[in-house]
């Protein structure tokens, strides 16, 4: 009330926050919301606003990155094992109501959360969804750690706009090398499939493979996986390449974030046929094998310093190996 007093314009009474001498604030100008700064305005863009000398600033990226700055808890963060919701708002215009409804739960938010599908068929950039998600978070006040998915990767290419834009939590889709015909695929064209495998990109070979699987049975809390020649074939095919491509995504993601924490996510969820359990413990295992980790389980056995987990299934058979 008294920003608002001062300023003589309408104020969003949850943004107001002050923080080493300077007021940051959301006020509505002429219809349209500006970001308001009394105090030190070093680094933000803008409009001295009569004689309290406030400056209006338009919410641009430049004013969000100044603002991120100074208020740490305004950029998104990995969120580890808290239960989460990705809320992704496809307008830009809906995270304040999407604070309101996390207010008060245990849910960790995931407010910027688009797909380069989505982007394109709506006009907006990497930048522009994480920006607006931004100025909701402080329009009402959050101050609780809080997510960005960058989902449905399919390219490198795909990457690289998201990690300008300071995404934390990165979605790999390698649907598109998975080999929905080895479902029905008999054995002598499985075997044919397997050999003509990109084995340089596996770092194996199909003898490894068969020693990795074959008479290895594990232990998965109540019940034991064993594979025997035909479902370990039909997975390799299955999921061969995508795993290969999925270790390919993980390391220009981590090369090109370099000490910056994120998390992984692994999603093949548009196949023509259900994946069966040893197809996941199969891809599991491979991508383990490969140095790439995923959301679930702190991954503590190798001395990367990126913050990623593995799934505790894997997790036990590894550490018992």
């Amino acid at each position: 009330m008294e920003v608002e007093s001062l300023i003589g314009l309408p104020v969003y009474p949850s943004s107001v926050v002050e923080a080493d001498g300077t007021t940051y604030f959301m006020v509505s100008n002429k219809g349209a919301r500006c970001l308001g700064v009394l105090g030190d305005v070093t680094g933000f863009e803008g409009t001295r606003h009569g004689e309290s000398g406030a400056l209006l600033c338009s919410l641009t990226p430049d004013n969000a990155v100044a603002l991120r700055t100074r208020l740490p808890w305004l950029s998104p963060v990995p969120l580890g094992r808290r239960t989460s919701a990705g809320f992704g708002d496809r307008l830009g215009l809906a995270t304040p109501g999407h604070v309101r409804a996390a207010r008060g739960t245990s849910v960790a938010p995931v407010f910027a959360q688009q797909s380069v599908r989505e982007n394109a068929r709506t006009g907006r950039t990497p930048q522009q969804v994480v920006d607006e998600a931004m100025w909701g978070v402080f329009e009402e006040g959050w101050r609780e750690p809080w997510g960005a998915d960058a989902d449905h990767l399919k390219t490198p290419a795909d990457v690289d706009a998201f990690v300008a834009a300071g995404y934390t939590f990165y979605t790999i889709d390698p649907g598109d090398h998975v080999d929905n015909a080895a479902q029905a695929d008999s054995e002598p064209v499985l075997l044919k499939k397997v050999a003509a495998l990109p084995w340089d990109a596996l770092e194996s070979s199909p003898e490894a493979l068969y020693q990795a699987f074959l008479g290895q049975p594990v232990s998965l809390d109540d019940f034991t996986l064993a594979f025997d020649e035909i479902t370990l074939l039909r997975a390799a095919v299955k999921y061969g390449r995508a795993v290969a491509h999925t270790a390919a995504m993980y390391r220009h993601l981590a090369a090109s974030l370099g000490d910056k924490p994120f998390e992984l996510e692994v999603s093949v969820d548009e196949t023509e046929t259900p994946t069966s359990v040893h197809e996941h413990f199969y891809v599991a295992s491979e991508l383990w094998r490969l140095g790439v980790a995923w959301s679930a389980w702190p991954r503590a056995l190798s001395g990367n310093s990126k913050k990623a987990w593995i799934t505790s299934a894997t997790w036990r058979r590894l550490r018992q190996s």
